[in-house]
């Protein structure tokens, strides 16, 4: 007999978003999270464990490209509403986890210490997630990975080590990943990138003095979703995400 259990769903906490996907991301999914350049990934992804980790979540940002403070700098300087975020940090329901990605740099010489450099970045999630119990992680970004690993064939191996390794820990996850363009046009993503469960994407439309950002989910395993392209604004309270799902209700 099928199990028709209901599907598990995790809010991301945005409701525009929320509403886009049906109710949220389910639980355990590995969710890319693509933009260009000044799109907001990283503020999106922090907001997402932002408003789990008040949930009671607790939740893990992983940034491989900004120091901690950095991180937590930008996030209160975008989200100047958000007046718990040092409480959320002291109380273990928020952890931040940067590191200088020069240092991973400048070590990593030849296939051999890129490889063990890879590995050392998996082994340190592993390791805070397990001692935190988190159940929500972003990993910002992945771009750090492709400038670690020249090799193609070797690159695509290690993002699917990492897959497979979010999947075995259990969490619910963001990605972000860095786009070529930020125009919808011109849309290409990495064939690894689809072992993941989900691909929102982040973009500018319109043209010259009339662009704007909007954000279009292309899949989610194990979901309905919306394939309607919707705007968004970043605003000192959060993401406003003005979905037409939500102004459905």
């Amino acid at each position: 007999m099928p199990n028709s259990s209901p599907i598990e769903l995790v809010k991301t906490g945005i409701s525009g978003l929320d509403a886009m996907l049906y109710g949220g991301i389910p639980a355990m999914n590995q969710v890319i999270l693509a933009g260009g350049p000044g799109a907001g990934k990283t503020l999106l992804a922090f907001e997402f464990l932002y408003r789990n980790a008040k949930a009671g979540n607790t939740s893990v940002f992983f940034a491989l490209e900004e120091t901690t403070d950095r991180v937590i700098a930008n996030a209160k300087a975008a989200f100047g509403e958000f007046k718990d975020i040092d409480d959320l940090i002291k109380s273990k329901k928020l952890v931040i986890d940067g590191e200088d990605p020069s240092i991973a740099l400048r070590s990593a010489s030849g296939s051999t210490t890129t490889q063990y450099e890879f590995g050392k970045v998996v082994s340190d999630i592993e390791s805070v997630v397990s001692s935190t119990g988190a159940t929500r992680v972003v990993i910002d970004s992945l771009s750090l990975f492709d400038m670690l690993i020249s090799d193609p064939i070797s690159y695509r191996r290690s993002i699917l080590a990492l897959s497979s390794n979010l999947r075995r820990m259990g969490v619910t996850s963001l990605l972000t990943s860095e786009m070529r363009s930020p125009e919808r046009k011109k849309l290409t993503f990495k064939t690894e990138y689809f072992v993941f469960d989900g691909i929102i994407v982040m973009y500018e439309t319109g043209v010259d003095e009339k662009r704007m950002l909007g954000m279009e989910v292309i899949k989610m395993r194990g979901s309905r979703h919306s394939f309607i392209t919707t705007p968004y604004e970043i605003t000192p309270k959060g993401f406003n995400v003005t979905s037409a799902e939500e102004m459905n209700l």
